[in-house]
């Protein structure tokens, strides 16, 4: 989900979960919630929360955005995450 978030630059709050859906992590998810100022290249976001053994995870995701158009956009993530599995 995204929602605009600044008046004077191209900002927008983020709400984003990562759902794994093979391995060992099959099924859990990882939240991140956090302003995304697009225009820089690159961005980093906390993550918040998640479910299974990421339910008290701490870390930060960064974002990377390779291409965009006015309907889809390229982005890649590097994820950093502490937990107690």
């Amino acid at each position: 989900m995204h929602a605009y978030s600044s008046q004077t630059e191209i900002s927008l709050l983020m709400v984003l979960n990562f759902a794994f859906t093979e391995g060992k992590y099959n099924g859990i998810t990882l939240s991140v919630l956090a302003c995304n100022e697009v225009l820089n290249t690159v961005r980093e976001m906390p993550i918040v929360s998640g479910t299974g053994c990421f339910r008290f995870a701490r870390g930060y995701a960064q974002a990377r955005t390779h291409s965009i158009t006015l309907v889809h956009a390229i982005v890649e993530y590097n994820v950093y995450v502490f937990h107690y599995c």
